[in-house]
């Protein structure tokens, strides 16, 4: 599913690690454990397609989304859980953001009504009418009541930040699974100074 080729990294002429082979399969579990400073984080951001590696490149099987669980909680205090959550899936919430920059126009064009129809094609494909109520059980299942939807991210404390990024993580797949495996896709657990990084890779139909 997520394929890792000959990858190395450098900073400032120094390796933190170099030609790494590895290949991450559906049903699987995978942990990335070591010390301060071994690279896991930059190792994790080039998985996720933050950080160019020095050499090599990481591939994902056509038609699979990667979701990454952020760990900065104030980089959306400006919007609402639900648009927070939905940005999970960043092709759907750039739909919705063009189709309500269209739908505004006032002088709206033959070629935007084009546009326009493309754009409902795909919202629907990505099954854009369920993204409200997708979005609603996901915070539900997480513990967290659906009446914070249009809350803004800033009026809530720490740990429902947490659920809500976790959501967020988790919208860019269709959920088609019971709510008490939520927290088995993603966890981190801190072992005696050593971060241990768990991806767990889910195929879902």
């Amino acid at each position: 599913m997520i394929t890792v080729s000959n990858v190395s990294m450098q900073f400032g002429g120094s390796t933190l690690f170099k030609n790494v082979d590895l290949k991450f399969t559906g049903g699987n579990c995978y942990g990335i454990i070591g010390a301060n400073g071994a690279g896991k984080s930059t190792f994790l951001k080039i998985l996720c397609g933050d950080l160019e590696p020095t050499t090599g490149e990481v591939s994902i099987q056509k038609g699979t989304r990667l979701s990454v669980l952020k760990q900065d909680h104030f980089a959306f205090e400006e919007f609402t859980v639900l648009d927070t959550v939905i940005m999970g899936n960043a092709r759907l919430y750039e739909i919705m953001k063009q189709k309500d920059a269209l739908y505004a126009k006032e002088d709206f064009s033959e070629e935007d009504g084009v546009l326009a129809s493309e754009l409902e094609a795909e919202f629907a494909e990505l099954n854009g009418w369920e993204a409200e109520s997708d979005a609603s059980k996901l915070i539900q299942g997480l513990g967290l009541s659906e009446e914070i939807l249009y809350s803004q991210m800033s009026t809530l404390d720490g740990n429902e930040k947490v659920k809500v990024l976790l959501a967020q993580a988790l919208s860019a797949i269709r959920i088609s699974f019971f709510w008490t495996s939520l927290l088995t896709i993603w966890t981190l657990t801190l072992l005696s100074g050593l971060r241990t990084f768990w991806l767990n890779i889910s195929v879902l139909s």
